[in-house]
């Protein structure tokens, strides 16, 4: 009979919907479920091994003691005359249970309860067919399984042959209670297994669930909190290393943002501001066709100026998004402070030396930026130093640091504190020209990203101004 083709495409949805059953959800219990198998699996060996060996011990045992019953009906058979002869004994009875004795191939004595076509005496007369010792398990009619062996007796003229049966009952009820206690234990094994990894991988997981929460948190706000690496395992540390990249390059692309925001609604306030006031003056009153002209240049023109501002912005963060393997609004700091020192014009007796960082450091705003927050600071330094010029990168938490140090003058103490007053001189007929605005500026520049320069008065001899920037 052909099955229709519903009840076949029915049970194959069946059979497939029976393998796609979805795994556990959460790490712990994929983990708990892998120590659940792996623990089923050897503890089933060690099942199967364990109650090989336990019946393998009792079939021992077993025929040990029908090998020593043997020995026992071996003294009551004389074999030293002509013919084999059984001698009677005090214990006779309990010799001749379960005892058939041959001479050759005809019996001399066997059980009372035995018949001549019963298993057991044709498993005797086989086992006292063979010319040495041997032992077979055979199924009795009652069914129970009993085990023989035959032992032979040899003589000067005659030989005999004792077969000894012993029943396996008692040692079969012992070998099914071991292995239920074995599947017992097991089934507990697994259980406490089962709980105990769930436990475990739980409590292990605990620091990874609040590492996450923590980084989500952060992420959200900017934070400047980081996880570390300090007092965690590696695997942890490794983590918690990949979650603070994760949230520096988050907090670099939003600082990103808000700088391009700020910059855009700065740039683009003054033309539209000329914008509006033409309009509104062109509207206030009836004007002259040169006046209209005139005016739909001026707008024209702060229209360009907008299209352009907006250009140079937008095409610079469509670079960064270009190439994914930087972040935007982040800088290599060491490339471009050497660019900017060998960009210098020092004079003859003046050079600029950029020391080596150790490892890479990226500085949180855009190589632009960077540009003109430092270069201010170089050439106040050219100016003023006598022979060297050093400019140094470090790493601090949270942010970079850059030092740059000249060997002149240095600052006035009276000077210092209005040293990042805009168009303040300390002495303006010193020979040197500058109007006084870069250090204004660069300080302005620093702090719309989160930064900041300062002067460091107590550095002698000559100057050290320090500049602080978000990490990349």
């Amino acid at each position: 009979m052909n099955r229709s083709p519903r009840r076949t495409t029915l049970g194959r949805c069946r059979v497939t919907r029976l393998l796609r059953r979805p795994a556990p959800r959460t790490l712990r219990g994929r983990l708990s479920l892998v120590a659940l198998t792996t623990a089923a699996l050897l503890m089933a060996v060690l099942t199967l091994v364990f109650n090989a060996v336990v019946n393998r011990h009792l079939q021992v045992q077993a025929d040990d003691e029908l090998r020593t019953r043997a020995a026992a009906v071996a003294t009551t058979v004389d074999t030293s005359g002509s013919r084999v002869r059984v001698l009677e004994t005090a214990n006779d009875r309990l010799l001749d249970a379960n005892v058939w004795i041959y001479t050759g191939t005809r019996l001399l004595e066997k059980p009372p309860s035995a018949g001549a076509d019963r298993p057991l005496t044709t498993a005797a007369d086989r086992l006292a067919a063979r010319s040495g010792p041997a032992c077979v398990t055979v199924h009795a009619a009652d069914t129970r399984a009993v085990r023989l062996c035959s032992r032979p007796v040899p003589g000067r003229y005659a030989s005999a042959t004792i077969v000894t049966a012993l029943d396996l009952t008692p040692y079969r009820s012992s070998a099914d209670t071991l292995l239920l206690g074995s599947l017992v234990l097991d089934a507990v094994m697994l259980a406490c297994t089962y709980v105990l990894t769930r436990l475990a991988v739980g409590r292990a997981l605990r620091p990874v669930r609040a590492m996450t929460d923590r980084a989500t948190q952060w992420s959200a706000v900017a934070s400047d909190d980081r996880l570390g690496a300090e007092e965690r395992p590696v695997e942890l540390a490794r983590l918690g290393a990949s979650l603070d990249a994760l949230l520096d390059r988050i907090r670099a692309v939003l600082r990103h943002e808000r700088q391009l925001t700020g910059e855009l609604s700065h740039e683009l306030r003054t033309p539209l501001a000329r914008i509006i006031a033409e309009l509104d003056w062109w509207q206030g009153r009836p004007r002259s066709a040169e006046e209209t002209r005139a005016t739909h240049e001026v707008v024209a023109e702060a229209a360009q100026s907008m299209r352009t501002i907006c250009d140079t912005l937008l095409n610079d963060a469509r670079d960064n998004v270009r190439d994914p393997s930087t972040v935007p609004g982040t800088a290599d700091l060491v490339p471009v402070l050497c660019r900017l020192a060998q960009r210098l014009d020092p004079p003859d007796q003046v050079r600029a030396v950029v020391e080596p960082a150790s490892g890479r450091l990226e500085a949180g705003v855009a190589p632009a930026l960077l540009d003109r927050i430092v270069s201010p600071l170089l050439a106040n330094a050219v100016r003023y130093a006598r022979s060297t010029v050093t400019v140094s990168a470090l790493p601090v938490s949270g942010a970079v640091r850059i030092d740059v140090t000249d060997d002149g003058p240095g600052v006035p103490e009276a000077f210092v504190g209005e040293l990042f007053q805009p168009g303040r001189r300390a002495d303006s007929e010193d020979g040197h020209d500058g109007a006084g605005l870069g250090l204004p500026l660069a300080r302005r520049l620093a702090r719309t990203v989160g930064g900041e320069v300062s002067y460091d008065p107590g550095h002698t001899p000559g100057a050290r101004f320090t500049i602080t920037l978000p990490a990349g």
